[in-house]
């Protein structure tokens, strides 16, 4: 048999939080808020050029067009080529950009339910039915998931291909019929959550705890530590303001 150990666990629910890293742009878009908000500017308001905000912040130019790329895109900031970059309307898109991230909230955990609810019986019949070819395929997958988080790298894919090979090795084409058919909804839920790539890191030992007991063929303590890791993306979903 194949055991991946290696890791810490915590005692109840979630590791403990690492500190997360923040990328330069998702600093200066902090900034530039705040920025808008002590200035009191309004509706309309024109903000420095992109070469005084970067002279402002102290950050090259790549940086500070990725930080006005994410603002525009939650409609904090308005740029017009030529014109110059303008404050739209803040305190109305601050209450809708509240809006849309409660409603991906609400989506991320009805996904989540529907989650449980299958890959609670597909790791069951994994951890009875698994074959040494597939358990090698898994633990391959495990692997690679280990090198990316270690190196930083994003994980997302990795994540998905671990539950998605879990599934299959279930071997029961209705169960893995009904989630392909909310196949788009189910990558949803990987990709980017509440815009941050990173929100479920800290699930990472979970995925080492469910691949051990599908190794051990124990699909009770499989199904525990499936449950465990639902746990914590319900608990990282909901604590994001």
């Amino acid at each position: 048999m194949i055991y991946l150990s290696d890791r810490k666990i915590g005692g109840k629910g979630c590791p403990m939080k690492k500190i997360q890293k923040m990328h330069v742009h998702e600093l200066v878009s902090q900034e530039i808020q705040n920025y808008i908000q002590e200035s009191k500017l309004r509706a309309g308001d024109k903000l420095p050029s992109v070469e005084e905000l970067a002279r402002m912040f102290g950050v090259g130019r790549s940086s500070l067009r990725e930080a006005l790329r994410y603002l525009e895109a939650i409609e904090i900031v308005r740029v017009e080529n030529g014109k110059g970059i303008f404050v739209r309307d803040v305190d109305i898109f601050r209450f809708s950009g509240k809006i849309k991230v409660e409603n991906e909230k609400r989506f991320l955990l009805c996904i989540l339910d529907v989650r449980r609810a299958l890959e609670g019986k597909a790791i069951e019949l994994a951890a009875k039915r698994i074959t040494p070819a597939q358990l090698e395929e898994l633990a391959t997958c495990v692997k690679e998931y280990r090198k990316m988080k270690e190196s930083g790298l994003d994980t997302s894919e990795i994540d998905l291909a671990f539950h998605r090979q879990i599934i299959k090795v279930a071997s029961n084409p209705i169960l893995e019929g009904m989630i392909e058919s909310i196949a788009d909804l189910y990558k949803k839920f990987f990709q980017e959550p509440l815009g941050n790539k990173h929100l479920f890191d800290a699930t990472y030992p979970f995925h080492l705890t469910m691949f051990d007991a599908i190794a051990a063929n124990d699909p009770d303590k499989a199904l525990v530590e499936l449950n465990k890791h639902m746990d914590c993306l319900e608990e990282l979903i909901k604590s994001v303001l």
